[in-house]
C-alpha cells in the first residue's frame, strides 16, 4: 500500500501531478489544496490514498493526513466516489465540510460542484455521527476559510519541453516556470532558444 510520497514534479495538468520519486514517477490524482502545493513549489510531499479496480489503479493524493481521513469519510458513503471525494475536497475547507455534516447543511454541500442535493443528503446522514471535533475546529474557533486554490496558467508545448528540460537539470518547476517565460519576453523563439536564454539568467 502506498501512502506517502516524497519527491519532485516532473509533469502537471489539470489536477494531475507526475511526482518523480527515486527516479519513479508516480501519477497523482491530486486534492485541490496539494495541487497548489505541488505545482508553486515544484517538488513536495503528498499522503495517498490507492484505489484498484477492475479496469486500473488510481493513487490520490492529498496536502496532510487530515485531509486524506476526511477523503476516507467521503468515499465510504454510498455513491461518492474518489473524484467526488477529490472535487468535494478541493471545493471546501476540512472545518467546513464537518461543520457542514455536523449542521445538516445540505444547501452548503450541495454548492460543490457536480455534487447534488440527495448525495448530499446521504453524506449527512451516514457521516454525521462520524465527524470529529477536531476536524471542526478551524471553523468553531472562527479560522478563516482555506485560500482560493490558483488554477495554473496555461503553457503552450513549447514552453512546456523547455520547462521540463530545464527541470532535468535539477532546477525545481517554479524555478522553471519562472525562467522560461523570461526568456520569451526576452524574444527567444524555438525551445533551444528558450532554454540556452533561461539557463543564461538563472
Amino acid at each position: 500500500m502506498i501512502g506517502y510520497l516524497k519527491g519532485k514534479v516532473i509533469y502537471s495538468e489539470e489536477g494531475v501531478v507526475l511526482l518523480e520519486v527515486n527516479g519513479v514517477g508516480y501519477e497523482l490524482v491530486c486534492s485541490g489544496a496539494l495541487f497548489a502545493k505541488l505545482v508553486t513549489d515544484g517538488q513536495g510531499e503528498a499522503y495517498t490514498y490507492l484505489q484498484v479496480r477492475d479496469d486500473g489503479v488510481t493513487l490520490f493524493g492529498f496536502v496532510s493526513v487530515e485531509e486524506k481521513k476526511m477523503f476516507q469519510k467521503l468515499v465510504s458513503v454510498s455513491g461518492v466516489g474518489p473524484k467526488m471525494g477529490i472535487a468535494i475536497l478541493s471545493g471546501m475547507n476540512i472545518s467546513d465540510i464537518a461543520v457542514a455534516i455536523a449542521t445538516s447543511d445540505v444547501k452548503g454541500l450541495s454548492a460543490v460542484k457536480g455534487l447534488g442535493k440527495k448525495t448530499a443528503e446521504r453524506i449527512i446522514l451516514e457521516l454525521r455521527e462520524k465527524v470529529t471535533a477536531a476536524e471542526m475546529m478551524g471553523a468553531a474557533k472562527g479560522g478563516a476559510k482555506a485560500p482560493a486554490v490558483p488554477v495554473p496558467e496555461k503553457l503552450s508545448d513549447r514552453e512546456e519541453d523547455a520547462i521540463v528540460g530545464l527541470m532535468s537539470l535539477g532546477y525545481t518547476r517554479a524555478e522553471s516556470v519562472k525562467a522560461v517565460k523570461g526568456a520569451i519576453e526576452r524574444g527567444a523563439e524555438t525551445m533551444e532558444d528558450i532554454i540556452m536564454s533561461a539557463l543564461k539568467n538563472m
